[in-house]
């Protein structure tokens, strides 16, 4: 067998998996010129639409869904990734719930961010208009179709969707009830379309489309998002890990960072925006630690420390330097005491994913600095790494953390679905 040689007949797959991608490609971007001048009642109407068509149908859409956690656990998938993928009743339920929430906010797409008069007499505005054509790619958690079709289509974009093999059927009826509920309020069915392959090749065929596609939204594991940044050839939207510390302060509430401390490591470990490092200042180290090392202990947390944090409590296991860049998503935390806030900054500034940093102190001036010279997408003065989040953070259901800097950072919910454009108006300027 010759490396890198490709049967006729896989070629002649690869070609037509080529074809049907781009031509959901151009249906795509002929929704999107429709869902440009949508009204928000048309756009609300097909949400309501959806969770109508869920509900409905949530005994099917749980019967396809138990076929694929079935093949899902024959093939040996983790416990974690059978929990995202399974739709339960509470699952379908919080998806109902969600499109809901979706039309209550307020739709972003024609607000006008700002209007300023030219000496001539122009009128120069900005207004808000959808990004246009967005590829999503994810895995496992099939809910997550329902939650981005419904962000994009508020937002006036339209998604093409493409989910994990293992949650293929599932993806495909619920694809099947948002478009039908879609074309059922007057607009086009196309404007939301699952990638119906579980061909690798698919996606890679997707990050190729930069004629059709305008922007990509990965959504998953830091392989997958490398991956996507890596080979696509349109701008991407992604945040690879979320590496989060929780810096304690000489001047903090010992009470208040332990319970801040606790419920961002403990209450949802293998997400992004728990802690995975906590940072000690020297100070408050001998009075905060000990206690809050057993508690951790107690719940079931490894503790892996630095040096000084060995020397304060004997026979913890000792970091190592793989540990302090680690998104562990699990029980097991990095403990580092540091001498001053500017050790702590500069750990931060050396470890840290620009995606959640928190401060624990009682001084204002030092909240503030922190606040300035933290570079992450969200930045917390006593309050828990787990508020970044665009429900919590009072935007609404949301899409994704981005941390690269484009257009936007953080959470990303309506708002950040649109980019602004500028419009001019004149009286008969000409210009000089």
């Amino acid at each position: 067998m010759l490396i890198g040689y490709t049967r006729p007949e896989e070629m002649n797959e690869v070609m037509d998996l080529s074809e049907m991608i781009r031509g959901m490609a151009r249906e795509a971007k002929l929704s999107a010129r429709r869902l440009r001048s949508a009204r928000s009642s048309e756009k609300d109407a097909a949400l309501r639409f959806m969770a109508e068509g869920i509900v409905a149908r949530k005994e099917e859409i749980g019967k396809i869904n138990a076929e694929d956690v079935s093949l899902a656990r024959q093939k040996g998938l983790s416990s974690a990734m059978i929990d995202r993928l399974t739709l339960d009743e509470k699952t379908i339920a919080s998806m109902v719930a969600g499109l809901q929430e979706v039309i209550t906010l307020p739709d972003p797409v024609g607000e006008v961010t700002g209007m300023w008069k030219r000496p001539n007499g122009l009128q120069v505005g900005r207004v808000r208009i959808p990004l246009g054509v967005i590829g999503f790619i994810y895995e496992s958690r099939p809910n997550v179709t329902v939650d981005a079709a419904a962000l994009c289509l508020k937002s006036g974009n339209a998604v093409i969707l493409k989910g994990g093999s293992e949650a293929i059927n599932s993806n495909l009826i619920l694809n099947e009830i948002l478009g039908g509920a879609v074309e059922k309020a007057g607009l086009p069915e196309k404007s939301i379309q699952v990638i119906p392959s579980t061909e690798h090749e698919a996606v890679g065929i997707l990050l190729g489309l930069d004629d059709y596609v305008d922007i990509i939204i990965p959504r998953g594991g830091e392989e997958l998002i490398r991956f996507v940044a890596e080979n696509s050839r349109i701008p991407v939207l992604k945040h690879y890990k979320g590496v989060c510390h929780v810096y304690v302060d000489e001047f903090a509430d010992v009470e208040m960072a332990r319970n801040i401390c606790f419920n961002a490591k403990v209450q949802r470990p293998g997400v992004c925006n728990a802690m995975e490092t906590m940072l000690v200042h020297q100070k408050v180290a001998p009075s905060f630690l000990p206690e809050m090392i057993r508690e951790f202990m107690s719940a079931g947390v490894e503790i892996r420390g630095c040096e000084e944090l060995l020397k304060l409590i004997p026979g913890l296991k000792l970091a190592e330097e793989d540990d302090w860049p680690a998104e562990f998503l699990d029980l097991v935390l990095a403990v580092k005491i540091v001498e001053n806030m500017d050790e702590a900054l500069d750990h931060i500034e050396k470890y840290g994913s620009n995606h959640t940093e928190a401060i624990v102190t009682e001084n204002y001036e030092r909240s503030q600095e922190f606040l300035q010279r933290v570079d992450a997408s969200v930045v917390l003065v006593n309050a828990s790494t787990r508020f970044n989040d665009g429900f919590e953070l009072g935007l609404g259901a949301e899409i994704g953390i981005n941390t690269a800097k484009l257009h936007a950072y953080g959470p990303m919910s309506l708002k950040e679905l649109t980019i602004t454009k500028f419009i001019v108006l004149g009286s008969g300027q000409v210009r000089t």
